[in-house]
């Protein structure tokens, strides 16, 4: 019996609980690079290099500078604590690849839509998407330089938002206002669940 080991602790491991957050959003609205900013691990991107054969698909007006493109998603994840665990999924954002939609938007508890000023009906068929769904979501409108400034409420109107919707501007390149954007996004899950919302 000696030989025998008995463990004082229970052999069972408790699993970390994984939300799973969408970030969305038209052609080079900066979805890449805010997983990228937020991930704490090196994320997975299926980025591909811009062609003269997509030049009759993808509109690179107002985004003539972009190189490459999203083909399936990105992928990061950020730990909150030893109990919970959040994973990012980008979406791609050309119309050709919508039929990966679906299958990244299972399970999710919500998503970022990230809108870019200068070519803000892009972002229409993202929101569309989740609204149609039941899927809550926030809209981050990603300032990048040198683009016109607009006030949130203009951009309110612009996309017909509904009142409880919540509208932030950010930087997709900053870790810390991506994090708010990502604490927007549970918080208004929370109000629409009637659950207490966290504070701090």
């Amino acid at each position: 019996m000696d030989s025998v080991r008995y463990d004082r602790e229970p052999a069972t491991s408790r699993v970390p609980l994984a939300l799973k957050i969408l970030i969305a959003g038209g052609f080079g609205a900066g979805k890449t690079t805010l997983v990228s900013a937020l991930s704490e691990v090196r994320p997975l991107q299926t980025e591909e290099v811009l062609t003269g054969a997509g030049l009759d698909t993808d509109d690179v007006s107002g985004v003539e500078q972009k190189s490459t493109t999203t083909v399936a998603m990105d992928f990061g994840r950020i730990t909150i604590n030893d109990d919970l665990q959040v994973y990012l999924f980008g979406t791609p954002g050309q119309d050709r690849f919508w039929f990966l939609w679906d299958e990244l938007a299972f399970g999710a508890l919500g998503a970022v839509v990230l809108a870019d000023t200068r070519r803000l009906a892009d972002c229409f068929p993202s929101i569309d998407y989740f609204e149609q769904r039941g899927i809550p979501f926030v809209v981050g409108v990603n300032c990048f330089e040198g683009s016109r400034r607009f006030g949130l409420e203009a951009v309110r109107d612009a996309l017909d938002l509904d009142p409880d919707v919540p509208l932030v501007l950010c930087d997709a390149r900053d870790r810390q206002s991506g994090k708010l954007v990502l604490i927007s996004l549970v918080e208004h899950v929370a109000r629409q669940r009637g659950e207490p919302v966290p504070v701090g």
